[in-house]
């Protein structure tokens, strides 16, 4: 699968003890890590995830978002 990068938010949940992790770009991605660096690699697993099953759907998949 070529490289693509979209962004993450990590947010820390003093709740559950967990880090968040969302991604804005796609509608539904989220997923935690008990720790920041779980939590990243639960991120880009779940981005991953989201877009084969989009493109076995054959969903449009958005564009990430770019910053100048």
């Amino acid at each position: 699968m070529n490289e693509i990068h979209y962004s993450m938010i990590i947010q820390w949940d003093s709740r559950n003890d967990i880090f968040v992790v969302r991604v804005p770009e796609l509608p539904g991605c989220v997923t935690h890590g008990e720790t920041y660096e779980k939590a990243v690699k639960q991120g880009k697993d779940a981005i991953e995830s989201w877009l084969m099953a989009a493109m076995a759907e054959n969903e449009p998949i958005p564009p990430p978002k770019v910053t100048a």
